[in-house]
């Protein structure tokens, strides 16, 4: 009784959200794996106005408090309710913290899902037979996303990122099949993380091979000394 009462409130307090989670989460990752590091490498700041902005992500906090403890094993940042599998802790965001979504802005990181490429990058099979005029729709709206957020006007370093973002996203809109989603590659970026581990690494395997050489050595003066004793034994035994 007590777990209906509980699940009736969580849908009382769902706040009708018109916008893809999955789809947002799939333009967040896209534009964290195949854009953000170019970005940084100019070190380019992109404007609040621009729909790429972190800020524009409308689930942006509730997936900050998705913690991952295993593989089959989440746990909400809101309330610490664990869950076995991502979509049910998607589904608890939708019917107990939908109040935390900043609704007001009406911005929804999915509907820029044409121009990135999303169903490429989630794997959804592919239509066998190219669409110009959705290709075209998607290519206007990837152009119109390189102008305002990496406007020419603004410099040679804006200048530079425009031209990557259309080598990157936006030659791909057309039916020729000449030119692939992602052609200038995705690179990782080097986090704070990574690098702790790689030193912690690095430590570990010099103090086992310089515990292992030190026992070699030790194991290998032991047996030289054995001998020496031996050997002095026999000198001293009585003929």
């Amino acid at each position: 009784m007590r777990d209906l009462l509980l699940h009736v409130e969580e849908i009382e307090d769902a706040v009708e959200v018109h916008c893809s989670r999955e789809r947002s989460r799939a333009a967040s990752k896209i534009i964290e794996e195949y854009l953000i590091p170019f970005i940084e490498k100019h070190q380019y700041q992109i404007p609040k106005s621009c729909r790429l902005h972190p800020d524009n992500d409308l689930f942006r906090d509730q997936e900050q408090h998705k913690i991952r403890i295993d593989v089959d094993e989440w746990k909400c940042g809101y309330c610490r309710k664990s869950f076995y599998e991502e979509r049910y802790i998607d589904k608890h965001f939708e019917q107990r913290h939908n109040n935390l979504l900043n609704v007001s802005h009406g911005k929804c990181l999915a509907d820029v899902c044409g121009a990135l490429h999303c169903d490429h990058h989630i794997g959804l099979p592919q239509k066998t037979k190219c669409n110009p005029a959705a290709s075209a729709r998607n290519k206007h709206l990837c152009e119109s996303i390189a102008d305002s957020c990496f406007p020419v006007s603004r410099g040679p370093t804006s200048s530079r990122v425009h031209e990557f973002f259309l080598r990157q996203f936006c030659d791909a809109h057309t039916c020729t099949g000449k030119s692939k989603p992602f052609s200038r590659g995705r690179k990782k970026r080097m986090n704070i993380l990574y690098i702790v581990i790689s030193v912690l690494t690095m430590l570990l395997l010099l103090f086992f091979y310089t515990f292992i050489y030190l026992y070699q050595r030790g194991v290998k003066s032991g047996t030289q000394n054995l001998r020496r004793v031996s050997q002095s034994g026999r000198k001293k035994k009585p003929s």
